[in-house]
């Protein structure tokens, strides 16, 4: 009965946050992105990172053009997800934008074969997506569940960044014992620390 119920908060959460997100105009949108990425290129956590791992927005989520351009620009390795035939995922190294094309969900994931090894995953920082998310770092995705399961590929190291606008930032996210909390969210307003922190790269640069 509780997992029925949580169920339909999530629905009625995501659905109310897709449909406002989509009705975002493309200025809207364009304006927003940039703020929120301008913001998160100013996290001391991004500032310590060597790696970091996009995503490929889709249907007006928050862009990430612009932490592509500069962490390229400033010799950090940059990776994506890419799912494969069985629903699975890995993470993908990219040198430039031109290396996207539309993937199974059409997404744009990375054409390459470079992986994510264990050099990478020292200093690594993950912008990742959501529909909606609270101040305890608590995630609602996309609903495929894919993205969580590459999630869960990463070790306690790896610093999760949620991008979002100021309305996906809710009182309270429905959760299982399994979902990955997020370590920071950034809005066009703020940056919530969700508790956890960047004591991974805090402790790695003493």
């Amino acid at each position: 009965m509780w997992r029925v119920a949580n169920e339909e908060k999530k629905l009625v959460l995501r659905g109310a946050l897709l449909a406002r997100r989509n009705a975002l105009t493309e200025h809207q949108w364009f304006v927003s992105s940039r703020a929120i990425q301008a913001r998160a290129l100013q996290m001391p956590a991004y500032a310590a990172s060597r790696s970091v791992v996009l995503y490929s927005p889709t249907r007006n989520e928050v862009g990430t053009e612009e932490i592509l351009i500069n962490a390229l620009n400033g010799g950090r390795r940059v990776f994506y997800p890419r799912t494969s035939g069985s629903g699975a995922g890995q993470f993908v190294g990219v040198t430039s934008g031109e290396e996207l094309r539309a993937g199974r969900y059409g997404i744009l994931e990375p054409t390459g074969t470079e992986p994510l090894t264990e050099v990478d995953r020292h200093r690594l920082v993950v912008f990742v997506p959501g529909i909606a998310f609270d101040a305890a770092g608590n995630r609602l995705g996309r609903g495929s569940g894919w993205y969580d399961r590459i999630l869960a590929s990463l070790d306690d190291k790896a610093i999760l960044v949620a991008l979002a606008y100021d309305f996906q930032v809710v009182e309270e996210v429905p959760t299982e014992a399994w979902d990955r909390k997020v370590h920071y969210v950034v809005t066009e307003t703020k940056l919530i620390d969700c508790g956890t922190a960047n004591a991974p790269l805090r402790q790695e640069s003493q």
